[in-house]
């Protein structure tokens, strides 16, 4: 039997502790010899918690779907929801969502009991944005792996306080959990992971009201995905995303976000099944389209044409 490529060797690991792998009808171990003549079965994942009959349209949060074949699925995640339940976010999350819609990804659920059908990379609560969901356990696995290969693409864009001087910048600084304060993460850790996040300035806005340093509307594109990479990235340079109290202090957000201003724009990838170079795109959420009419209304002309130039 064999379960390649559509499921991946920690996926089968997962099977075998949670007891769903026999051989000779007897419940497996990882250490288990299999030789030719042996019957290897695979249970189906139990029901119960992970049954799509639970989720209903209209019990679980409507999510905008961008695109949708029969491997992947790509959605524009709102700010202030959860990707998965997790501790103090049992539910309202994008999974929930999804399997309101996609009841038939209940089957895409880790046999552990984990509940994180088809989910590859994630996003914070708070920043909104393209993602992309495997439909299938090939997509997840091929999609993992574009993940882990850093072949997938990121583009976000983030309003930060003050003026970047510089119009390009790259951050070359590793990235780990906080050595205190185990909320944050920190480029001073015990334990950093290399992150590398490439910085363009779009444009520079005028101080005004709150915003008594001005700001500056940047792109990121990211080579690594480390947690709160771009947020801890920005801080470190003296520009924090507005709104985010986490690394940028109680004002960070002048008066006008409520969430850190961040949002992951474009995604591009290959799609698992055909090869197809992909690029996907989501919406400016309401709050970015707000602030920038608000901005780009009183900037100069200078600031505007370069603003189109690069959009």
């Amino acid at each position: 039997m064999r379960l390649a490529p559509e499921y991946s060797r920690s996926q089968v690991a997962r099977m075998i502790k949670a007891g769903l792998v026999t051989v000779n009808g007897a419940v497996a171990r990882a250490s288990s010899g299999v030789r030719t003549g042996d019957r290897v079965e695979v249970a189906a994942i139990p029901a119960g918690a992970n049954d799509p009959s639970i989720y209903k349209e209209g019990d679980a949060p409507e999510i905008p779907v961008i695109f949708a074949d029969d491997e992947i699925i790509v959605v524009n995640k709102p700010a202030g929801m959860t990707v998965h339940p997790a501790p103090g976010h049992p539910n309202g999350t994008l999974v929930d969502a999804l399997l309101a819609r996609f009841p038939e990804l209940a089957a895409m659920a880790e046999p552990d009991g984990v509940l994180r059908p088809g989910i590859v990379h994630r996003l914070d609560k708070d920043t909104s944005g393209v993602m992309v969901v495997a439909r299938t356990p090939f997509s997840r696995t091929a999609l993992s792996r574009q993940f882990k290969e850093r072949t997938v693409k990121k583009t976000y864009l983030a309003i930060v306080k003050g003026k970047v001087a510089r119009d390009r910048v790259t951050i070359e600084r590793p990235v780990g959990r906080h050595p205190i304060e185990r909320k944050r993460m920190s480029v001073r850790s015990n334990a950093p992971r290399e992150a590398v996040s490439h910085i363009a300035v779009l444009a520079r806005f005028e101080a005004t009201g709150a915003d008594e340093l001005g700001t500056s509307i940047v792109r990121v594109k990211p080579d690594t995905g480390r947690m709160h990479q771009i947020r801890v990235h920005l801080a470190s340079i003296g520009h924090p995303c507005l709104g985010d109290p986490l690394y940028g202090g109680k004002l960070a957000g002048g008066g006008f976000f409520h969430r850190q201003a961040l949002h992951a724009l474009a995604l591009s990838l290959t799609h698992p099944r055909t090869g197809e170079r992909l690029e996907f795109t989501a919406p400016l959420p309401i709050d970015f389209v707000e602030y920038l009419a608000q901005k780009l209304f009183s900037a100069n002309a200078q600031e505007l044409r370069r603003w189109i130039e690069l959009n």
